[in-house]
């Protein structure tokens, strides 16, 4: 689920590390893991030793994995003396908190001065953790937002308060009443982002690093490719499905794009997608791995914190809009091979359905029960636990089944030495799914330590409340422009933020005007946030996905960025559906349902079809002209318009097709 790392899916390069830093990186990444199983499916723990234990693990292993650059005579003298500085400070952090929470608890809000300290080592220790697993931007906005609490008249920094707008001006706070919100409280560092970080995400994420470990990522690629190579624009239409299935695993948009498009991207290009065409296709389908249920790159945990709602029932409504997503994904990806005359792949370049399933059928099966115990209503973290058992519970069988069965059918002898050697792969195997799974979660769980200080200082100070006045201010009360707002605000964010950051800040700061002044409802209006928060993945200048794809397809980074974006656009069009047309997510008759998700995904087609100027063949400007009306009045919230809209982009469509069919004639005749 991180956005980071220089491996598809491990954060952290090895290179620099000596032997010894990367046994204690295993002690500490397998140590977390296994206090994460124990948690979500032996005992689980009081809210602040889950909290405070997980992230102190969490900063230890981002100052293992990313130590302090330096010349190399002195690697071991300054650069490593922070680092262990450092090591030191991860170690108080947490193990302040689990020592002495009843004292701690008993003296609430008469913080003694040892209280005060360690909790500024500890924003200062968890600033740096961020900014060498998540990157700087994270770390500036959180200085920011702690110079913001610290200026006013009554604050530290008084002469601070002079330089703020009027209406972000606030009474100010000191030091001591900052650091006990940020660390002793239940809105700063150890607030509700941590809290699902370091229960629900985490424990998913293993459950990933599991599957990707075990080899699910090549079937679900095996798969895709079985089930679309032979079409038009085969390859690029198996990039989409591949990124569905591995974005259900990974919930990461870079590792997503590494993943499948180190596979899809140099097929693409051999049947004729330009470069930054297969970079831009694989950006996009990859981006939308975040919004695709069960995961949804941890907003589906976050989401149902935050509205406290179950979490099956945030990602029940997410299923329908994510495949008005990957299905605008694949339209396009269809409409460019069509234009360029593209054919299928041989079947012989192709793997057979029937041996894909064969061979990784299991991978299957953890999905289900997962699946199956979500529906049973079970807490997401103890479903995550009994996942990942069912997972090594499958890879025990699987080997079992071979050394009973296949071995002997196929002539292999199998000895007691042969036996040994696969126990010990598997030991080896079992090992690097537990540090995977902790090194795949570094780089959110310290985005979500950032956020919860942001998020604090916005408790603290009422700024949610000035930017709800700021939103009405300056959209006038009109929703549209407020969305257009939040998705500028979004786009800008993204620059320097983690898409599970920007979401958390972006929510807290937002959340209250859409519900409370627009009406919007309160899912959808944590959707629309969360969909926004993808767009820095894909929308130029940083389009961090994009620039992951060009760096495969050996495109240029912006001109890819700009083909993601396009083929994206749903992104931006489906969050806009939802608030016009709520019943989509709140639910409603099902005659009506049925009719707004035709009305949706036909609108969408449409805008595809108008964007690239073709569909059975090319379209005239007049017809695209004609189908932008529709597509409009497809979003306006009256039944009669909307009729009016689907019948003028019905009408456009099938004339296209009727173009299509007399060019087909005229050809044969």
């Amino acid at each position: 689920m991180s956005d980071s790392g220089n491996s598809p899916i491990i954060p952290g390069s090895q290179a620099n590390h000596s032997r010894p830093v990367l046994w204690l990186i295993t002690l500490v990444a397998v140590g977390l893991s296994l206090f994460q199983l124990y948690s979500a499916g032996i005992q689980p723990l009081g809210l602040f030793y889950q909290r405070s234990i997980h992230l102190m693990l969490i900063m230890m292993l981002a100052f293992l994995m990313f130590p302090l650059p330096g010349p190399r005579h002195d690697r071991g003298l300054v650069t490593g003396l922070v680092d262990t500085l450092f090591l030191f400070g991860a170690l108080i952090t947490g193990g302040y908190l689990v020592l002495f929470l009843d004292e701690i608890i008993n003296r609430a809000g008469f913080w003694s001065q040892t209280d005060i300290v360690i909790g500024c080592i500890a924003t200062v220790t968890v600033l740096e953790a961020a900014r060498r697993a998540v990157g700087l931007g994270m770390t500036i906005i959180g200085l920011i937002a702690i110079l913001y609490a610290l200026a006013g008249p009554r604050g530290d920094l008084p002469w601070l308060g002079q330089f703020l707008p009027g209406i972000l001006e606030h009474r100010g706070y000191n030091l001591d009443r900052l650091v006990g919100q940020l660390y002793l409280g239940q809105e700063g560092i150890f607030g509700l982002p941590m809290g699902v970080a370091a229960t629900y995400i985490f424990i998913f994420v293993l459950f990933g690093a599991f599957l990707e470990i075990t080899g699910a990522g090549k079937f679900f690629i095996d798969l895709a490719y079985a089930a679309t190579g032979r079409q038009r624009g085969g390859p690029a239409k198996a990039a989409v499905i591949a990124s569905a299935g591995m974005g259900s695993i990974s919930g990461s948009a870079i590792a997503n794009v590494v993943t499948t498009g180190a596979f899809t991207i140099p097929l693409m290009k051999r049947l004729g997608y330009k470069p930054h065409q297969a970079g831009g296709i694989e950006a996009a389908a990859s981006t939308g791995g975040q919004i695709m249920p069960p995961l949804m790159g941890a907003g589906a945990f976050l989401i149902a914190e935050y509205t406290r709602m179950p979490y099956l029932d945030v990602v029940k409504v997410s299923i329908l809009p994510a495949i008005m997503y990957f299905a605008t994904v694949y339209l396009f990806v269809h409409i460019i091979a069509l234009k360029q005359g593209m054919q299928g792949m041989a079947r012989s370049e192709l793997p057979q359905m029937r041996d894909v399933m064969g061979a990784g059928w299991h991978f299957l099966l953890p999905l289900l029960v997962l699946v199956w115990l979500l529906v049973m209503n079970m807490s997401p973290m103890r479903v995550g636990y009994y996942a990942i058992l069912t997972m090594l519970a499958v890879a025990v069988l699987r080997f079992a089944v071979w050394f009973l069965f296949i071995a002997p059918r196929e002539g292999q002898r199998v000895t007691a030495e042969t036996l040994r050697e696969a126990c010990k792969v598997g030991l080896i195997k079992l090992v690097g799914g537990l540090e995977l799974g902790a090194r795949n979660a570094v780089a959110v769980s310290m985005a979500c330590a950032v956020a919860g200080i942001i998020v604090g200082v916005v408790g603290l100070t009422g700024l949610g409340l000035k930017f709800s006045s700021m939103m009405m201010a300056f959209s006038g009360g009109n929703l549209l422009l407020a969305l257009v707002m939040v998705l500028l605000a979004s786009l800008v964010l993204g620059m320097g933020l983690p898409v599970t950051a920007s979401y958390i800040v972006l929510i807290v700061l937002v959340g209250p005007a859409l519900t409370a002044e627009f009406g919007v409802p309160l899912l959808i209006a944590h959707l629309v946030v969360f969909w926004y928060s993808q767009d820095s993945n894909v929308t130029p200048p940083i389009a961090l996905a994009g620039f992951a794809g060009a760096a495969i397809a050996g495109a240029k980074p912006m001109d890819t960025g700009f083909q993601a974006w396009k083929f994206a656009k749903g992104l931006y069009l489906i969050p806009l559906f939802m608030v016009y047309n709520p019943e989509i997510i709140m639910g409603g008759p099902l005659p009506l349902l049925v009719w707004t998700a035709f009305t949706g995904l036909l609108a969408l087609g449409a805008f595809a079809a108008a964007l690239e100027g073709y569909l059975f063949t090319r379209m005239g400007l007049l017809a695209r002209a004609l189908l932008l009306p529709g597509i409009v009045a497809v979003f306006y919230p009256d039944l009669l318009v909307e009729v009016a809209g689907a019948v003028v982009m019905v009408l456009v469509l099938a004339g296209n097709w009727l173009v299509s069919r007399r060019e087909a004639g005229a050809a044969l005749g």
